[in-house]
């Protein structure tokens, strides 16, 4: 072997994983490989030199647990933007899409994943459709599926096992499934928000061993000692949990990740890097933080080869500018290669449509027209008490609320006193639902949306019938998507954004996503929809398995009890 290395990163201070130190040293690369670490100065040839003065040597980002379809990106566009903030690995769990075209569309996504230069591995998703009987998604697996599956390339892991109400309760499917993941000795991620006591154990017990959701402090605490992996995402990250959490005679291990971050989100303010100085305001110490950016997730991933700026380990690297608090990458190295250079992409992806035409939209729903939106009962005429549903401004939990509405020639008259909900299945299949909403101050107008987790129907919210029936018709225009119209008809369409991708990908670049992204964030907030996330507020509504109570295609669902309930309170 050659005594010459590909590359000499000079000047900087590597910042050690292990001890939480910084220390002044030079990185040596050669082929993809940290090659040596060594006192600055020190006698090495090296073909190429980056001058690191004044930066932070560390380790790549990778993100245990993410959704790529959350930015509306291909996997190609994905990585260009996410490269360029740090994020060098990432476990993704593509249910979304899968849910709307099932194998065939997880194939594709692992092979897209492949033609970038991001390490991009997968999980199997573990629940499509989320609640099995209670909504109709595009496509369901079931263990045999996804035991094959879990043999494909680059997937090392059950995705996130949702349905947690069904793994404690005993459910042969949930059972099926789980064990087929650990009889093959993969990855088995967990999602069970407030899961305790015995049915916590039962969960465990069950070899699902993280958990991303947002939980009581006190519940954090107890799914840790446990063993539990912890991961935190943006809406986790709270002064208490970090004081609870560093308080304890020893840290346990922690990952940060990002979950669902729209494009907009991560072109304007960063990916891995934007939560790690949300962890940082919460209270963590930067050297605790960077370790649960680097070392914990690859350790969790059983990837050995990363996570630690070491000689031997993969050069996956990120230089920070400024304090180690501030995780502002100026520089991202993927395999020794530059990969971003000030949050920017160095090679951006070319979209191209026609790598995924066969996909299509499958959109399959009849032309939206405002009678489509009359809420038709099988009631007397007169005033009735109607089971809603009512949201918040912090999170995606929904309670059950109670509105009294007149119901006249079988049809109940909600405009002028309620926000409606309608989902429409939108596979070629039955299936109609209506709700009232409540918790949300709003103008005239509509919202409707193909990307609604997890079955990924079509989804309408609005004031009035023309409203509703204007945003619907524009996203089955677009070929799926979302859209927010205002005004009494909807006559004016505020913003839109086309997913002709499965209904929840786009095509386009990642700045072009981002930029109607960003246009329809700002509608919904201007319309009255004001949230810490208002993608997640509104395309949770549909999801069946997060806490309490959720509309599909085919019902109002209980979730705690996960059975449906009707839309009437009292006759």
């Amino acid at each position: 072997m050659s005594d010459q290395h590909d590359l000499r990163i000079r000047g900087g201070r590597v910042v050690s994983t292990f001890t939480g130190e910084e220390f002044a040293a030079d990185v040596l690369v050669r082929d993809d490989r940290i090659s040596a670490v060594l006192p600055p100065g020190t006698p090495a040839e090296a073909r190429e030199e980056i001058d690191a003065t004044g930066m932070l040597v560390v380790p790549g980002f990778v993100d245990a647990h993410m959704h790529i379809e959350s930015a509306f990106l291909t996997p190609q566009e994905f990585a260009a933007v996410t490269l360029a903030r740090g994020t060098t690995t990432v476990l993704a769990d593509p249910h979304e899409i899968v849910n709307v075209a099932g194998r065939d569309a997880m194939r594709w996504m692992i092979e897209a994943g492949q033609e970038t230069a991001q390490t991009q591995l997968w999980g199997v998703p573990s629940c499509v459709p989320a609640l099995e009987g209670l909504e109709e998604a595009g496509a369901a697996l079931h263990a045999d599926d996804i035991a094959e599956m879990l043999r494909w390339p680059s997937v090392i892991a059950l995705g996130e096992v949702m349905d947690y109400r069904a793994v404690v309760g005993g459910d042969r499917r949930m059972h099926d499934i789980t064990a087929v993941a650990r009889a093959q000795g993969v990855i088995l991620d967990g999602h069970c928000p407030n899961l305790t006591g015995s049915e916590l154990s039962a969960y465990l017990a069950t070899g699902v061993d993280s958990d991303h959701t947002k939980n009581r402090t006190e519940v954090v605490l107890e799914k840790a000692r446990l063993g539990m992996t912890m991961m935190l995402q943006e809406k986790c990250l709270t002064e208490e949990v970090a004081t609870a959490l560093l308080a304890l005679p020893q840290l346990p291990p922690l990952c940060l990740v990002t979950d669902d971050l729209a494009a907009d989100h991560i072109v304007d303010k960063g990916h891995l890097d934007h939560i790690a100085r949300v962890a940082v305001a919460a209270g963590f110490p930067a050297h605790v933080v960077l370790r649960a950016l680097t070392w914990t997730p690859a350790q969790r991933l059983r990837l050995h080869d990363r996570g630690v700026v070491s000689p031997g380990k993969r050069a996956d690297l990120v230089l920070l500018r400024g304090e180690l608090a501030a995780f502002d990458p100026a520089l991202v190295l993927v395999g020794g290669r530059v990969a971003g250079r000030d949050g920017a992409p160095v090679r951006p992806a070319t979209a191209d449509a026609d790598t995924v035409v066969p996909l299509g939209s499958r959109l399959d729903v009849e032309p939206q027209e405002a009678d489509a939106f009359r809420w038709r009962v099988d009631l007397p005429d007169g005033l009735h008490t109607f089971r809603a549903m009512r949201v918040n401004q912090r999170d995606t939990y929904t309670e059950a609320g109670e509105i009294d509405l007149t119901v006249h020639g079988g049809e109940v008259l909600w405009e002028g006193h309620t926000t409606l909900v309608r989902v429409r299945n939108r596979y070629g299949r039955p299936g109609t639902v209506f709700a009232p909403l409540l918790g949300r101050d709003l103008a005239d107008g509509a919202v409707a949306s193909t990307y609604a987790h997890d079955s990924h129907n079509l989804l309408t919210i609005g004031t009035s019938r023309a409203a509703m029936a204007t945003a619907a018709a524009t996203v089955v225009a677009d070929g799926g998507g979302v859209a927010v119209v205002r005004g009494p008809a909807g006559e004016t369409v505020a913003a839109r954004m086309p997913l002709p991708v499965g209904g929840v990908l786009s095509a386009r670049p990642a700045r072009d996503v981002a930029d109607q992204a960003a246009a329809v964030r700002a509608a919904l907030e201007a319309w009255g929809w004001l949230h810490l996330n208002p993608f997640m507020s509104v395309s949770t509504l549909t999801l069946a398995v997060s806490p309490a109570l959720k509309i599909t295609d085919r019902s109002l669902v209980d979730v705690v009890h996960r059975e449906s309930v009707g839309a009437t309170v009292t006759g």
